[in-house]
C-alpha cells in the first residue's frame, strides 16, 4: 500500500500543475462550458411560443427530419455504394451496424446548420423555429447514433467487406 502511494506521488510530481488542471477541466469544458457558450452565442431565443411555434412549423419539421433521416440514409447510403462499386472497403474492425450509428451521430453537427438557417429565413420566426429544430435535432442524433454504437459494440461480430467477401467465394 504505501509502495502505490509513494508512485501515485511520484507520477503526480512527474506532471505540472497545468498539464493536471487540463487534465480534470477537460470534461468539464468539452461537455457543458463550450456547448453552453456555443448555445448562448447562437442567437435563439427560448421560450414557450418560440418552442410551440417550431413544434407547429413545416420548416421545423424538414429540418429536423432532413438532419435525422437524411443523414442517416445519405452516408449509409452512399457507404454502401462505395463499398458495392468497390470504391472502398469498410476498415478493419468495422461493421455495418457502426456505419449506421456514425451516420446517425452525422446530424449532430449544428453549427453550420444554424448559419445556414440565418442566410436563408429572412422572417425571424421562420429562423428561430429552423434553428430550434437543428438544436433538438443534434441532441436526438446525438442519442440515437450513440445508442446504436453501445448496443452493437457488444451484439454484433465483425463484419467483412465487399472484396472480402468476394474472395472467400467459390
Amino acid at each position: 500500500a504505501q509502495a502505490a502511494h509513494d508512485t501515485r506521488l511520484l507520477a503526480r510530481g512527474s506532471v505540472s500543475i497545468a498539464e493536471w488542471l487540463e487534465h480534470v477541466l477537460h470534461p468539464w469544458s468539452s461537455y457543458l462550458i463550450i456547448p453552453v457558450f456555443a448555445l448562448a452565442n447562437a442567437g435563439i431565443p427560448i421560450s414557450t411560443d418560440t418552442v410551440s411555434d417550431a413544434v407547429s412549423s413545416p420548416i421545423a419539421h424538414g429540418v429536423f427530419f432532413g438532419l435525422i433521416v437524411g443523414k442517416l440514409v445519405g452516408i449509409t447510403s452512399f457507404t454502401w455504394l462505395a463499398v458495392r462499386l468497390r470504391l472502398g472497403t469498410l476498415p478493419n474492425g468495422a461493421s455495418w451496424r457502426g456505419v449506421i450509428g456514425v451516420s446517425a451521430l452525422g446530424g449532430v453537427g449544428f453549427t453550420v446548420s444554424i448559419f445556414i438557417s440565418g442566410l436563408a429565413f429572412d422572417v425571424e420566426a421562420l429562423d428561430t423555429s429552423a434553428k430550434l429544430a437543428i438544436l433538438s435535432a443534434s441532441l436526438f442524433a446525438a442519442i440515437f447514433g450513440v445508442l446504436i454504437l453501445r448496443t452493437g459494440a457488444r451484439a454484433e461480430p465483425e463484419a467483412p467487406s465487399a472484396p472480402a467477401m468476394a474472395e472467400s467465394a467459390p
